[in-house]
């Protein structure tokens, strides 16, 4: 085997084991802007201010609704929590899965058509035999007016034997110019789930929400429960928009192209940010306000990506047998065990934190939007990643699967220690913006240290997610999820019995560092999809992954 210099390598048996040092494999160029640099941040950057767009709308609608007072602050706490996560349990799943399978599947179908098109290239080429090729003249002294001639006979011939053999390629030119509409089974698939999920959860948080509430901690007798109710309520009839909105969003990601879906968010946002005032001051609402300001931002996306989609994907499949449902519910299924493991230790942290009262739950309100939007911002690494994995496991291009997950996984660290300053400082000085009550404030300072320290880790165990994802490794991302999950829950509420408000968010730590610990072990021990790793480590210690 030769190496990127050109140098032939053998295979070194001594070097076969744990390829736990490919992840700092190359990393000194991790600053470096080549073609696999440009190609990550140019679908992460536009995913990233995508996937932060709701979590940083969610901290405005706080920040607008803690003008109102603590306890629509701690109300509008309580029932965001309980809409993320039901959200998260649809969402996460179908949105991953999208990605992957369109992304997939279009690399195959490219693929397909390439090799189509170059074997009718071929067989369309008119073999020209020796005779043809030149005019036979016995005489070489002949007139030049019958060389002449004898070549124009030459040239119409040639060109009436091509007329038979170049209709085709002829034709294949025309659907070059004429390109149509893709044909995805998946995203047609992805669609129909998007729609019923979204009617699911809808059905679910209206007729069910005062026993979710209670669920989260929340007395009969609270102040809480009937703001909160009505709160949940009027967000779940948004719950079909932002399920089909997020299908939508991956399919465009399965195509690589995370710009267009940025510009419908970052629009439908602002549209909200705009509502928001007006809606809770002008008109009066308050806090119904606020949440009819989110559900009217909600379908306006999902009604602009839709049509924004149709014009490139043919939405009905040419035959029902296509929809690739079953295996949306095998993988789906894995996820959504997953999902619910993730869930549940983030909805526990919000039920301890609503338990301790109005005041601590407003304090950890603020800490968790900004935990999860700041580090979310690595989840456009993330999806970044599970596209280039996709297609390049796809196309069996190992070498580039290795690359594109080690630099992504580098750049990760980087952005996430750029995170914990920024958090830092960030609230710091501006936790007062949140409430005007000093309780609040210094909570909210008191949370600051975790919320800022975790970045990196937290940054890394989300980027590791997508790397699973695109190496179609569901199962292994489901299972050892749950193993988590059932090692951080009794921590939980051990750290809270004792350590109060801190303690969950030391419970959360050791939780984001679990969840980053158990990515880290697939990859760096050469299991699952990765076994090439362990089998020939050699190949991908020495020089340069990329030439």
């Amino acid at each position: 085997m030769e190496n990127n210099n050109g140098n032939s390598q053998e295979p070194n048996n001594n070097k076969r084991g744990i390829p736990f040092m490919v992840f700092f494999k190359d990393a000194r160029h991790i600053l470096k802007l080549d073609s696999l640099s440009r190609e990550i941040l140019g679908i992460a950057f536009p995913a990233a201010l995508a996937v932060a767009a709701d979590p940083i709308a969610s901290l405005i609608d706080t920040t607008f609704i803690g003008h109102l007072g603590a306890l629509e602050l701690a109300a509008a706490g309580v029932s965001i929590a309980v809409f993320n996560q039901a959200s998260r349990i649809t969402t996460f799943p179908l949105v991953s899965i999208t990605t992957s399978f369109v992304a997939e599947e279009d690399t195959i179908k490219n693929l397909t058509t390439k090799q189509t098109e170059n074997d009718n290239t071929n067989l369309d080429k008119p073999i020209v035999s020796e005779d043809h090729m030149l005019p036979q003249t016995d005489n070489v002294d002949a007139p030049k007016e019958t060389n002449s001639s004898n070549l124009e006979k030459v040239d119409a011939g040639n060109m009436d034997m091509n007329n038979e053999n170049g209709t085709s390629e002829k034709a294949m030119t025309k659907r070059k110019q004429k390109v149509g509409k893709k044909v995805i089974a998946s995203a047609s698939t992805a669609l129909i789930f998007g729609t019923i999920l979204g009617l699911l959860q809808t059905a679910i948080l209206s007729f069910a929400a005062k026993p979710l509430l209670y669920a989260m901690g929340l007395k009969h007798d609270s102040p809480m429960l009937n703001p909160a109710e009505k709160y949940l309520k009027l967000r779940s009839i948004g719950s079909p928009a932002v399920l089909l909105s997020l299908a939508v969003q991956g399919i465009f990601r399965g195509f690589k192209d995370t710009t267009t879906p940025l510009y419908v968010i970052v629009s439908g946002y602002a549209f909200n940010v705009l509502l928001d005032p007006i809606l809770i001051f002008y008109v009066k609402l308050g806090l119904k306000g606020a949440a009819m300001a989110h559900v009217i931002s909600q379908y306006i996306m999902a009604t602009i990506l839709l049509i924004l989609l149709m014009k490139r994907v043919n939405l009905l499949p040419p035959n029902m047998k296509d929809l690739q449902m079953f295996r949306f519910l095998k993988n789906g299924s894995l996820l959504l065990i997953r999902v619910v493991s993730v869930t549940f230790c983030m909805t526990l942290a919000s039920s301890l934190a609503a338990r301790l009262g109005s005041i601590p739950m407003a304090a950890f309100q603020p800490g968790l939007q900004i935990w999860l939007a700041s580090s979310l911002l690595a989840d456009g690494l993330a999806v970044a990643v599970q596209t280039i994995l996709a297609c390049s496991f796809a196309e069996k291009d190992y070498h580039k699967a290795t690359a594109a997950a080690t630099r992504t996984l580098q750049m990760t660290f980087v952005l996430g220690f750029g995170l914990s300053l920024a958090v830092a400082l960030g609230l710091y000085f501006g936790a007062p913006i949140f409430s005007k009550n000093t309780t609040v404030v210094q909570l909210i300072k008191i949370s600051m240290p975790f919320v800022a320290a975790t970045q990196p880790i937290n940054s890394l165990a989300f980027v590791f997610d997508g790397v699973n994802y695109g190496a179609s490794d569901f199962a292994y991302s489901a299972y050892s999820l749950v193993l988590v999950s059932l090692v951080s829950i009794p921590i939980e509420i051990f750290l809270f019995r004792s350590k109060q408000f801190i303690g969950i968010w030391i419970a959360l730590s050791i939780y984001m560092i679990l969840r980053m610990l158990v990515g880290i072990w697939r990859m760096g021990t050469g299991t699952g999809p990765w076994y090439y790793l362990r089998k020939e480590p050699w190949c991908y210690m020495r020089g340069p992954l990329l030439p």
